[in-house]
């Protein structure tokens, strides 16, 4: 049985840290509220039945109070008419006794009902208070509530904003940075190895003309103005047949 309990108990634990994990603050003080709501509105219920009672108890004491003086009177007003002799003494007792009797009955119902009232109205002032009390707790708790939910709000904007920092890592950065610049400069490399190539397949013409350069269109315009004779006094012809010839080897 023994390892049948460590079971269960492992089983019990798992099942607590999941229902731990699915706890949301916010909704459990809103249903707390909710219940602290639903007990008020049953406290009020109860309250409005026991001030029904008080005041059931009150009206009750007044009228077996008045009862028990209209039976005295009564018993008084035919103890006088026996006096006045409109009604024999024999008569008059018996009446009034049971008049009395009725005095009396009346006096324990208003004293019995004196008591209820008594009971019944320290039990208003009580309920009254606890239902004060309660009030006033879910006045904080809502207050409070709208507190944590303001809390939660800043919370959860200040963790993804965070979250987003520490995602950004500074070494990673770096890394890429430093990435960025290898290629760069293996790009910078590559461009000159293509230059050089380009220089390379140049032919021995070409690297003759660059040496001594070829007629440009300013040489070949006095060429022509010299042929035909327009050519002033200040201006002369160069061409590449005035560059000396290499000496022999």
């Amino acid at each position: 049985m023994g390892i049948f309990n460590r079971i269960f108990n492992i089983g019990k634990s798992e099942v607590h840290s999941a229902l731990d994990k699915l706890e949301d603050p916010i909704k459990m003080t809103e249903q707390g509220i909710r219940d602290l709501k639903t007990d008020l509105n049953k406290s009020l219920q109860g309250l409005a039945e026991i001030k029904a009672l008080a005041i059931r108890a009150k009206n009750d004491n007044a009228k077996f109070s008045n009862d028990a003086k209209q039976y005295e009177q009564k018993a008084i007003m035919l103890l006088q008419k026996a006096q006045a002799g409109q009604l024999s003494p024999q008569e008059a007792d018996r009446l009034a006794g049971e008049m009395l009797k009725m005095k009396e009955n009346a006096d324990a119902e208003a004293q019995r009902t004196a008591k209820e009232m008594v009971q019944h109205e320290n039990a208003v002032a009580t309920m009254e208070q606890n239902i004060n009390k309660l009030k006033s707790k879910i006045t904080t708790y809502e207050n409070e509530l709208r507190t944590l939910k303001a809390r939660a709000k800043v919370s959860e904007a200040t963790k993804k904003i965070n979250k987003q920092l520490a995602q950004v890592d500074s070494s990673s950065t770096i890394s890429m940075l430093e990435r960025m610049k290898e290629k760069v400069a293996q790009d910078e490399a590559l461009a000159e190895s293509y230059g050089a190539i380009a220089l390379e397949s140049k032919s021995v013409n070409e690297e003759v003309e660059a040496v001594l350069g070829s007629t440009t269109s300013s040489d070949a315009l006095l060429a022509l103005k010299a042929k035909m004779g327009l050519l002033g006094s200040g201006e002369t012809t160069t061409t590449n047949d005035d560059v000396p010839p290499p000496p022999a080897s």
